[in-house]
């Protein structure tokens, strides 16, 4: 005998189908056996002991309640498989490798993981102590891989939802953003100090937004010195902690920066200066060998420009120097994107936004310059009169 609740499956009595005939059972071992397809095509089954436990495991597939094969498996297994398929480059890969394998949950089935998983998770990365930046950028990381198994249809929802996590402390000398922007006049002590061969470097960084292995990167002919314009083609990435790579920029952010007068004769004088030659492909900053410089060995000439002027700032903080100075020149949020290579201009307002004049800010402006028009107007007038 069997029953067909719905089109979902259906249930078959593994008595009759084994003897043929509604014999008395002897009560051991699990007589009904629920039969259904799954979303990959696949026919499945389980057994129990009554019609009607079975007939509830069919309305819990209905629901989406139970889970496929990829949920059983552990979170490490899912990770390794999962991390392999994605195109990450080798910095985010070791990122990645690193939030993954800190998990106190990795050997917990998919299914099985409950939001109390990762709080104890981020519990434990704050007994350590870690840093509060470390832990959201661990479980940011995590939170890919759930979100990749909710995707795969591994799971049914996002279980990192609503987890408690520590808030950032702003760094000292940071705004109301969390950004550090160093003063005008701190860049230009750091111009002024830095080795000579790096302080092209830092130029490229403050008056130009490129990120660290973007400016390590470039080479004499990614720099129109006619046409004031510097071309972003690629970046210096460091594989396994030694290889240096040249790869595309991050998110595909090829972009020309216009560069004012003032860095483009920065450059051109570390050109004379520091590469003699004629080889227009050669390296803006060399390196060791045939290399360019790479985050090590600016790390290295930063921190002795850093020291030499007495200043904490990241490399990365010129950048958001450079940030600053577009948006009080007017710039618009699109104009601002292309600029700084973001992957989108929601990126762009997720980091500057509240950098960006109010409503207020400009009209009380626009009206100053009504006023000011209006008074030198006024007192041109009366200059005339009395002459």
């Amino acid at each position: 005998m069997s029953s067909n609740p719905s089109d979902l499956g259906y249930i078959e009595d593994r008595w009759e189908k084994e003897n043929g005939t509604p014999k008395a059972r002897n009560g051991k071992g699990k007589q009904y056996r629920a039969r259904w397809v799954d979303e990959d095509g696949k026919e499945r089954s389980a057994s129990f002991s009554n019609e009607k436990a079975a007939k509830q495991h069919l309305k819990s597939v209905a629901r989406g309640e139970v889970a496929n094969a990829h949920g059983r498996k552990t979170f490490a297994d899912f990770y390794k498989e999962w991390s392999v398929s994605q195109p990450l480059v080798p910095g985010t890969v070791r990122a990645m490798n690193l939030a993954a394998n800190s998990v106190t949950f990795g050997s917990v089935e998919l299914e099985r993981i409950r939001p109390s998983h990762l709080q104890a998770w981020v519990k434990a990365m704050q007994d350590k102590p870690l840093e509060a930046s470390t832990i959201r950028t661990r479980f940011n990381n995590v939170r890919a891989v759930i979100r990749a198994a909710v995707a795969d249809r591994a799971i049914p929802f996002d279980v990192t939802i609503n987890v408690g996590l520590p808030r950032v402390q702003k760094p000292e000398g940071a705004n109301d953003d969390g950004l550090t922007i160093p003063e005008a006049s701190e860049v230009g002590a750091l111009l002024r100090r830095a080795e000579d061969k790096f302080a092209a470097f830092i130029g490229l960084c403050a008056f130009g937004g490129l990120r660290l292995g973007e400016a390590a990167a470039l080479k004499v002919s990614d720099v129109d010195f006619i046409r004031k314009l510097i071309r972003v083609d690629r970046q210096v990435q460091r594989a396994n902690g030694k290889q240096v790579e040249i790869r595309p920029p991050k998110y595909g952010s090829n972009r020309t920066i216009y560069a004012p007068d003032g860095l483009i004769e920065l450059l051109s004088e570390h050109v004379r200066v520091q590469l003699p030659g004629d080889d227009p492909n050669r390296w803006l900053f060399p390196g060791e060998g045939e290399h360019p410089l790479h985050q090590n060995s600016v790390g290295y000439l930063w921190r002795k420009a850093r020291a030499a002027t007495g200043m904490d700032y990241r490399l990365h903080d010129l950048r958001h120097f450079y940030a600053w100075g577009l948006i009080a020149a007017g710039c618009d949020v699109v104009t601002m994107q292309r600029a700084m290579g973001h992957k989108s201009a929601t990126v762009t307002l997720n980091t500057y936004g509240h950098r960006w004049p109010k409503a207020e800010d400009r009209t009380r402006k626009a009206a100053a310059h009504l006023f000011a028009d209006a008074v030198s107007t006024t007192a041109d007038q009366l200059r005339t009169d009395n002459g």
